[in-house]
């Protein structure tokens, strides 16, 4: 089954973050994304990861 892919609003969301915060994330390679059309989409697996990796470097 294919991940589900996620707008930068739901990630905002997930995240609570701003929109440039996560525009800044997904140009610094520190969260993969996608485009589509002129869509851009993250992979929800790719927040999880980030989440993942973020408690780790905190520990």
């Amino acid at each position: 089954m294919a991940d589900e892919l996620l707008t930068v609003p739901d990630v905002m969301a997930r995240l609570k973050l701003g929109r440039s915060t996560v525009y800044d994330l997904i140009r610094s390679h520190r969260l993969p994304s996608i485009t589509i059309g002129r869509s851009r989409r993250i992979p929800a697996a790719a927040v999880r990861d980030f989440i993942r990796n973020q408690l780790a470097e905190a520990a």
